[in-house]
């Protein structure tokens, strides 16, 4: 799946200062972990490997990880209440935001918006603003670093304009600078 991702449509935020959106992300990779806290598979994987991704990167600054509340089942069991319990139990430092019920439907706003299957779901999207990953259930831990780091390889534009400026380079390539050669 390359399409542009649709925006998040969220209630409250947890673990962040001001609610986030993708098109403010611009520029970052950023990893959506889609979890339920009643949900086996994010507990003993999902919540753990996105909360590890993004203690990797909090520094950085080139990648965003974001945890995604969205609840389709036990809807009275998880509330914002319980769920700053689950975040302070686990001790998660990732953003975490929870996901607008559905209208007249169990299914929350953005769970439909990217049309996922269930939780976990782990979708990547690229610097540019697009889906490269959509994967429902376990997503291979060395599979998910290869993917970002092949992210994160690909230059962005503001970063190409840079080294250009820096380097004298053009369409025919970079030139060495003089005062570098002896």
């Amino acid at each position: 799946m390359t399409a542009l991702a649709p925006e998040l449509d969220t209630s409250r935020w947890f673990n962040a200062r001001a609610p986030l959106t993708l098109a403010d992300l611009r520029g970052k990779v950023v990893v959506l972990h889609a979890f339920q806290m009643l949900c086996p598979g994010c507990v003993t994987h999902g919540t753990p490997q996105a909360e590890k991704l993004h203690r990797m990167f909090a520094t950085s600054g080139e990648v965003a990880v974001i945890g995604l509340h969205t609840v389709f089942e036990h809807h009275a069991a998880m509330t914002e209440v319980a769920l700053e319990a689950f975040i302070h139990e686990y001790r998660l430092t990732l953003p975490v935001a929870v996901d607008w019920p559905g209208e007249d439907d169990p299914i929350p706003r953005t769970m439909r918006r990217y049309g996922m299957r269930g939780t976990p779901t782990t979708i990547v999207i690229d610097r540019s603003g697009l889906v490269r990953e959509h994967a429902f259930g376990q997503v291979d831990d060395l599979a998910l670093g290869v993917l970002v780091g092949s992210l994160l390889a690909v230059p962005t534009a503001a970063s190409t304009q840079r080294e250009e400026a820096a380097g004298g380079c053009d369409d025919a390539g970079c030139r060495l600078s003089t005062a570098s050669v002896e």
